[in-house]
């Protein structure tokens, strides 16, 4: 039976309740048989059940939809019972409101899904996710082709097909990049991070040939290499071919025979012998910047070891400290984290940490409050970096972008190659050298691990 309201029907059926219960006490007093009273027990029995029934029409009506929720089916609708009264209307509005919210939110999700999807599929660089039991959850088209194969479902699979991509892969850190040269048309840069999804921890992967990029780099390296050389070799060689030219010239000219001997007068042999000896000193520039150049090009590999930071500090300022007194500049070392460990070769980030800190030196030497720190810590992404600071006159903006190119000096004396050098070991170590600075006002180089 339907009624107009929700209210009109359960005070329908809890009068009606009311009034079978009264008309079974009235009956059980007055001695009426138990037939009679059995019956009407019956039916109290059924309208207490009809009542329940009704009232949780509600519930279910809640259950339904939030299973509809849970179960992702927004397809459901609530209108059915719209006939019994206004509070059922406006339950049944809510409720159809929340079901198109929740599908609009799902179709743009799956709009967003597959946008995403789309990208990461035709993107240019490879990226591969795993977790820790190497388990892979994305794997887009560019990852097949550097790493050669379909799509699999465990990292492991590449073991069989690549066994040191497949080691490099698993044990590169988040955080930190590689490369591998895979082929001679393919020099692959590997970059590591960790995201968390649902609770667990994938490795994120992604994959980049930079073979052309390589390309040219190593050729703007050769080109300002080969303009450095020809520059050095040709400022030593143009003197020495000039001043052979001369001296033969002056044989010629000054050179006398008498009685089978040859005669030389004072002046020309004085002349013969600057001659000479600006020819010896220019050979040995020569010698000394070829020997500089092989030092350049035949740096040891790096042999890693566990170092303290505080120890590699304060053994590198116990070893410039003297020279620092020497000219009277201000020496501080400091450091926040003395214990914090990185892998290095020891001897050669002592190198670079001499080099940086006899240039910083030599920098603020004429100064009467000459100042250099080295200093050490973490930063932002807790990184390990060193800084060599001077308050210097600094570094002029034409020189900044050179200082690190081989055999470039801005120095009357040196070779060129000390800070090339240094950058060249930091790269080595997975890192990096920086410089910043500020005429008149001071330098910093940073060492970045």
């Amino acid at each position: 039976m339907a009624f107009k309201s929700f209210r009109t029907g359960l005070l329908f059926r809890v009068t009606l309740l009311t009034l079978s219960i009264f008309i079974t006490l009235y009956l059980v007093l007055n001695g009426n048989k138990y037939f009679t009273v059995i019956v009407i027990s019956s039916l109290i029995i059924f309208q207490i059940y009809d009542i329940f029934r009704y009232v949780e029409n509600t519930n279910r009506k809640l259950s339904r939809f939030l299973d509809s929720v849970r179960f992702s089916d927004f397809s459901s609708t609530f209108t059915s019972d719209n006939q019994l009264g206004t509070s059922f209307k406006e339950l049944n509005r809510s409720f159809n409101k929340v079901i198109e919210a929740f599908r609009k939110a799902r179709s743009e999700k799956e709009e967003h899904f597959q946008y995403l999807q789309t990208l990461v599929k035709h993107v240019n660089v490879g990226l591969l996710s795993f977790d820790e039991d190497g388990r892979v959850g994305l794997m887009n088209t560019k990852a097949q082709q550097f790493l050669r194969l379909d799509k699999i479902k465990n990292i492991d699979q590449l073991a069989s097909k690549n066994l040191r991509l497949h080691t490099v892969l698993k044990e590169i850190h988040p955080g930190d990049k590689t490369l591998v040269r895979e082929s001679n048309t393919m020099h692959l840069a590997i970059h590591a991070t960790e995201i968390r999804l649902r609770g667990k921890s994938f490795k994120l992967i992604s994959i980049q040939n930079i073979q052309s990029e390589l390309q040219q780099k190593e050729l703007e390296s050769w080109q300002n290499l080969t303009s450095v050389l020809r520059h050095e070799i040709m400022n030593s060689i143009t003197p020495i071919s000039s001043l052979t030219a001369t001296m033969n010239e002056i044989l010629k000219e000054d050179l006398t025979e008498r009685n089978g001997h040859y005669e030389i007068s004072d002046d020309t042999l004085g002349d013969l012998e600057e001659g000479l000896y600006t020819i010896e000193n220019r050979s040995k520039g020569l010698i000394n910047f070829v020997t500089a150049y092989r030092d350049y090009t035949n740096v040891p590999t790096p042999q890693f070891k566990k170092l303290k930071l505080g120890e590699v500090l304060d053994h590198s300022a116990t070893l410039m400290n003297q020279e620092m007194k020497k000219v009277n500049v201000e020496f501080i070392c400091e450091t926040e984290y003395p214990k914090t460990e990185l892998k290095a070769d020891e001897e050669l980030i002592e190198m670079v940490l001499i080099n940086l800190l006899k240039n910083a030196k030599e920098a603020v030497s004429e100064r009467k409050d000459g100042k250099v720190v080295l200093k050490g810590g973490l930063d932002e992404e807790r990184k390990i970096y060193i800084k060599v600071s001077d308050n210097g006159s600094g570094i002029i903006p034409e020189a900044i972008d050179k200082i690190f190119m081989p055999f470039y000096t801005t120095k009357k004396t040196g070779s060129g190659i000390g800070l090339s050098l240094s950058k060249q070991i930091m790269q080595m170590h997975n890192g990096n050298l920086y410089v910043e600075s500020e005429p008149d006002k001071g330098t910093t180089f940073t060492m970045h691990f």
